[in-house]
């Protein structure tokens, strides 16, 4: 199976590049849009993490500029009626990380945006998220929900949010108003709160 892909940029066609390795083989891989909008020019030189999809038809090489977004292509693709191309179509609408965040906001719509997934897929799709993508892989905030002190709701927030993408920065003020509003929320009510508020302000 084909892991990793390294070289120089000979083509781009659709929503795949072709990869030149110093060997002199070329690889056809297919990007998300986010990747694909920024390849350097014809000659340029890339790297992808790639997952190998074999059909009986067809062997595929989809690349991804991090590990994480592998991984998470496995995970997508593994939910029955997900194929490759739905699931390079979801991570082309969301990384990795803001798949995490909709599990954590229960954001069943978000996944509708993506051509081709309508509401009775997406739910599916949600659901199947929850499952798979383990508490290992989202914010320690939302295992540690409850029983926290409010010092310890702050801290474990953060570091949510932190996992999540976000600077301290700029979450540190947002988590703080939301507590100084509605200082009785646990953990996972702060995180779903300051998130709701940061979406608003970018």
């Amino acid at each position: 199976m084909i892991a990793y892909v390294e070289g120089r940029v000979a083509e781009v066609s659709g929503n795949a590049c072709v990869v030149v390795t110093e060997g002199g083989v070329g690889y056809e891989v297919h990007l998300p849009a986010h990747t694909l909008s920024r390849l350097p020019e014809r000659g340029g030189q890339v790297a992808f993490h790639v997952r190998t999809e074999v059909r009986e038809d067809a062997l595929e090489l989809f690349g991804f500029s991090t590990w994480d977004e592998r991984q998470t292509f496995m995970v997508l693709t593994s939910i029955s009626k997900v194929g490759a191309r739905t699931a390079l179509a979801i991570l082309s609408q969301f990384r990795p990380e803001d798949l995490r965040r909709l599990v954590v906001e229960d954001d069943v719509p978000a996944l509708t945006r993506v051509s081709g997934i309508g509401k009775k897929t997406a739910q599916h799709i949600f659901l199947e998220l929850k499952y798979k993508l383990k508490v290992e892989d989202l914010p320690a905030a939302v295992a540690l929900a409850g029983g926290a002190a409010p010092g310890g709701v702050f801290r474990d927030a953060l570091a949510g949010l932190g996992n999540l993408g976000y600077h301290e920065d700029e979450a540190a003020p947002v988590l703080k108003d939301v507590l100084k509003a509605e200082p009785d929320l646990d953990v996972a009510g702060a995180l779903r709160a300051a998130l709701k508020a940061l979406a608003r302000g970018r």
